[in-house]
């Protein structure tokens, strides 16, 4: 195959795949808007660490 043939066709690749990562970007933002539980995950990760807290061992509390 002659380089410019290879070099067309990976043009006409990378175009297209650029446009399939465009068109799923769009369809993710559609499907999950940026911060619709962020109260609920500020929650989670808050008792998360209050039982990490609760599991971990005395000697490690005194050292923080």
């Amino acid at each position: 195959m002659h380089p410019e043939n290879h070099l067309a066709l990976h043009h006409v690749r990378a175009a297209e795949l650029r446009a399939e990562a465009d068109a799923y970007r769009l369809a993710a933002a559609a499907r999950h808007p940026r911060h619709p539980r962020g109260l609920r995950t500020r929650i989670g990760w808050a008792l998360v660490e209050v039982g990490l807290r609760l599991t971990a061992p005395k000697a490690a509390a005194a050292i923080h």
